[in-house]
């Protein structure tokens, strides 16, 4: 279940940050929202997104970029496979 509050955007952060990935909230005008940069593994969000705007943007980099889930944690690879099936309505 998505809960769209600071808490769950929290950990989506921690799951990225033990990935190969960097996450960076700047400023831009993705269409998106985001910037995903596959080569230097980088994904940039837009930073005035609202909370829910924020987790909708990592949600679908998560199911579009495959991450190595080697290095998570138990309870990362647990989010990480919940959140690379759950459908956002």
């Amino acid at each position: 279940m998505i809960k769209y509050t600071n808490q769950f955007l929290l950990k989506l952060e921690d799951l990225i940050s033990e990935s190969d990935y960097i996450l960076r909230y700047e400023k831009g005008n993705f269409k998106a929202g985001y910037c995903l940069l596959k080569e230097q593994k980088i994904m940039i969000i837009n930073k005035f997104f609202t909370t829910e705007g924020k987790i909708n943007a990592l949600l679908e980099i998560l199911r579009t970029v495959p991450l190595e889930t080697a290095k998570f944690s138990e309870k990362n690879q647990k989010l990480y496979a919940e959140m690379t099936q759950v459908v956002v309505g």
